[in-house]
């Protein structure tokens, strides 16, 4: 008998499979074998931090049927070499984030830096671990062992045999990322829920961030500095943060009303990023082109990271309706970084934003087929690198439409 869960869902991936896969994502075959076991006991290291839950466990039984777990079983080598579609990519983007909340980003991330793989090739090898994680349970159940009691004590039990998996940057904090996102993932999401219900604008977040760190920095320096100069230094620090906040507002200009084909409604500024996308998408006599690229102007990183900032969401959230109501246009998604720093690690981080943004507007519905990620480094500058002002403009996320549908 098989001596662990993991050991029985790897014994699944056929040599095919494993070489369709890595041709799929542009990766060696030994690195996707690493990075899909990885992908593999992070899936069921979420789902063990909640064997517990049974309300969950029951869910997780529950998408095995009408056939689907049959189905599972049957299309891993197309899954394999063409990636979850259809109906299975559906199941894959729900059962994502049911695992991970919002880290899934984060684990995909692990992977990738672990072995080696673009970003974009850690989200994948995620969305190949589920069809596999699901496949293994619909075996349990057509033998008859699948029950809701029955897998929690599978997972509960198969738990310590993960971390011999996992990346070693998912084993520091509470036996890996999976474990705390899955603690926190309903929490988080009724906080969500509340919070939007009397939030202001999003786009005040990163003003508020900076406030607060302001805020901080004075407390420490009353410590030892005069209290007029205190009371100076936040004068003018306050003054300059406002101006800079305000004149980046108003580069954008006033809000509006965009109204999109499917009848939805989006409030965003006139000269944003949606605004501008929008106006091109219906115009048809604005053909597509390698050089027409639509720069994200609210996104946030953490400093010198790929995590997107919880500000970001307001803009993926309207790039998402965007794109939903064209669903024949095609998009490249390019990261981008000033020329400060070691070339390759520029390349790298500007690949993993890139593909974080992609993978957040795959968790936002959006097929992945439709879209492509790449980091470029320092490379096409907007702006002059020799200045911060500069600087920070070639530092971001822009948009190229690849296919563009007809105007109405």
């Amino acid at each position: 008998m098989a001596s662990s869960i993991m050991e029985s869902i790897l014994a699944m991936v056929t040599p095919e499979m494993k070489q369709a896969l890595a041709g799929r994502l542009g990766e060696s075959p030994q690195a996707v074998q690493s990075g899909l076991g990885a992908a593999t006991a992070a899936t069921l290291d979420g789902l063990a931090s909640k064997s517990g839950d049974s309300g969950f466990l029951s869910q997780v039984v529950g998408l095995l049927g009408g056939g689907t777990g049959q189905s599972l079983l049957s299309s891993l080598s197309s899954i394999a070499s063409g990636g979850p579609t259809g109906a299975t990519a559906d199941l894959v983007n729900r059962f994502l984030p049911m695992v991970f909340g919002s880290q899934q980003s984060q684990v995909a991330n692990a992977i990738s830096q672990q072995y080696g793989l673009s970003a974009s090739s850690g989200t994948g090898l995620l969305k190949m671990a589920v069809p596999l994680v699901l496949a293994f349970f619909a075996k349990m159940q057509n033998s008859g062992t699948l029950t809701v009691s029955s897998l929690g004590e599978l997972l509960r039990a198969e738990a310590p045999n993960l971390r011999g998996y996992l990346p070693t940057s998912l084993l520091g904090s509470a036996a890996g990322v999976a474990s705390a996102a899955g603690s926190r993932a309903t929490t988080a999401v009724a906080t969500g829920a509340r919070a939007a219900a009397s939030a202001p604008p999003r786009w005040l977040v990163p003003v508020a961030i900076a406030g607060a760190l302001l805020l901080a920095w004075l407390v420490i320096r009353s410590m030892s500095t005069p209290k007029e100069a205190v009371q100076t230094a936040a004068s003018n620090a306050a003054s300059a943060a406002g101006n800079a906040a305000n004149s980046a507002w108003a580069a954008l200009g006033d809000m509006m009303k965009v109204k999109l084909p499917d009848g939805s409604e989006l409030n965003v500024p006139s000269q944003g990023v949606e605004a501008r996308l929008v106006k091109y998408l219906d115009d048809s006599s604005a053909p597509v082109s390698d050089t027409t690229w639509f720069d994200f102007d609210r996104l946030l990183f953490d400093t010198g990271k790929a995590t997107l900032q919880p500000a970001s969401e307001e803009q993926l959230t309207n790039i998402a309706a965007i794109l939903k109501a064209y669903p024949q246009v095609k998009i490249r998604i390019g990261g981008y970084t000033d020329n400060t720093g070691d070339p390759a690690a520029n390349v790298r981080l500007s690949e993993e934003r890139a593909g974080n943004v992609m993978a957040e507007l795959v968790r936002l519905g959006i097929d992945p087929a439709r879209m492509t990620a790449k980091g470029y480094g320092a490379e096409d500058p907007i702006a002059d690198n020799s200045t911060e002002e500069g600087r920070q403009k070639n530092r971001r996320i822009s948009l190229r439409v690849t296919d563009k549908q007809a105007a109405a």
